[in-house]
């Protein structure tokens, strides 16, 4: 496809709109908090600055496609499968309703990151010379959250984000292990440790198959930013104790030395690599009883007292939605899991990615959503030659191993930079012949 060389005010405002959302939404947290407290009678429009923006965008991009007459960029497999896969929401409101709020606010939660993406691919197809706009300003956002989170683990009060309006009932300034003061999570400018691990993971994933496939150039700066964001990174992902985290970030990295280097390293090599794999984990068997290890891999801590172990809390919640969902084939509603159930009657916790999509949207749901995200990955593998999207992929499987943990999508700021960073790495010029 031909990308548009002119751009007209309408396109400019489609990009800008695009490039807020993008820029904006890794600070998303503190600001939507700070304003939500001064201004609280419209906390609710606050939070939502994201969703307007996008139905903004949508509204101009389709303008835009029917003026240049690409409404046929609709049509593409991978659109088909997110119209259906919202359509399909739409039509299980009936089925299960769980009060207004909590189906509006579900609706955003499961939604908003794949209307960004097809928002961003249609972007991609149009105005490929943009994509490294897009990095760029994703470039600046990981620097203001990762020197932030280096901030918080040197110089900064564990408390400092509460003259911003964090508190018990916004969002906790900082939280701790089982309630061990000893181990102190940090948020940096996300909404919590665990996104914070998730985010971190990314970045580090994305820095190493830069290394691993430009290499650093000798320029000062380019030096410098790339230090900040490997340590911003290491620091963040550590002090976030996310253990999904360390475990999906391990996997990406791992995944992008694998593929960078495979024709270059012999069978016994790989053999080699193997055994020390082995040998290191056996090492981390034999530390099972330090303190490090009881209080931050396991979760248990005998010589505190503290009863509270989150280890429960999983294996509970795992088997609790399993059953619900195999119970109920057409899912709880929408709105009906995470955050949103919050709003209605009964709320629901769900601490798994794809257990949550098939509470909210069923088993179709399940299905159709796997479908679209495995989609993306194999285009993503398919064009791994190229740094940037082999990161993309490996931080792709990052985000599937926690999504086993976790509902990491359901985090506005993880799912929305991912899914706009595999539009970029899809759908650039470059790639275009490679991927349709």
């Amino acid at each position: 496809m031909k990308q548009i060389k002119r751009l007209e005010s309408t396109d400019k405002v489609y990009l800008g709109l695009l490039l807020a959302v993008f820029g904006g939404i890794v600070l998303h947290a503190p600001i939507s908090v700070a304003f939500s407290v001064l201004l609280p009678d419209y906390s609710l429009l606050i939070k939502s600055w994201k969703e307007i923006l996008m139905l903004a965008a949508a509204l101009i991009g389709l303008y835009v496609l029917y003026k240049r007459k690409q409404l046929s960029l609709l049509k593409s497999p991978l659109i088909l499968m997110l119209f259906a896969y919202t359509a399909l929401h739409f039509i299980l409101i009936p089925y299960k309703n769980n009060g207004l709020n909590s189906t509006l606010a579900g609706l955003m939660i499961d939604l908003r990151f794949l209307f960004y993406f097809g928002l961003m691919y249609v972007a991609m197809k149009l105005y490929p010379d943009y994509r490294k706009t897009f990095i760029k300003v994703g470039l600046i956002g990981a620097l203001a959250v990762l020197v932030f989170a280096l901030l918080q683990v040197t110089i900064l009060p564990n408390d400092i984000l509460k003259y911003l309006g964090y508190s018990k009932d916004t969002i906790a300034p900082f939280l701790t292990i089982d309630q061990n003061n000893a181990f102190i999570r940090i948020n940096s400018t996300l909404r919590g440790p665990n996104p914070l691990g998730a985010y971190a993971g990314t970045v580090l994933i994305l820095m190493v198959a830069y290394l691993v496939k430009r290499k650093l150039s000798k320029e000062k700066k380019e030096q410098v930013i790339a230090a900040l964001l490997v340590v911003g990174g290491i620091a963040a992902l550590w002090f976030s104790y996310s253990r999904s985290a360390w475990l999906g970030t391990l996997v990406g990295i791992i995944t992008v030395l694998a593929i960078a280097n495979i024709k270059k390293v012999s069978i016994s090599r790989w053999v080699n690599i193997g055994v020390g794999l082995v040998i290191l984990l056996a090492g981390l068997v034999m530390l099972l009883n330090t303190p490090f290890v009881s209080n931050v891999i396991l979760h248990e801590n005998p010589t505190e007292g503290n009863n509270i172990n989150s280890n429960e809390g999983h294996l509970q919640s795992l088997t609790n939605s399993s059953k619900e969902v195999l119970k109920q084939p057409l899912g709880t509603g929408v709105g009906g899991t995470g955050s949103a159930s919050l709003l209605g009657s009964k709320s629901q916790i769900v601490e798994n990615q794809y257990l949550f999509v098939a509470h909210e949207s069923g088993w179709l749901g399940l299905v159709l959503f796997m479908t679209i995200f495995i989609t993306v990955m194999i285009g993503l593998w398919n064009l791994r030659s190229e740094w940037f999207s082999l990161g993309v992929f490996a931080a792709g499987l990052n985000l599937a191993i926690i999504g086993l943990f976790l509902p990491v999508f359901a985090d506005d700021t993880i799912s929305i930079i991912w899914w706009g960073l595999a539009a970029i790495a899809l759908y650039s010029q470059a790639q275009e012949k490679v991927y349709r």
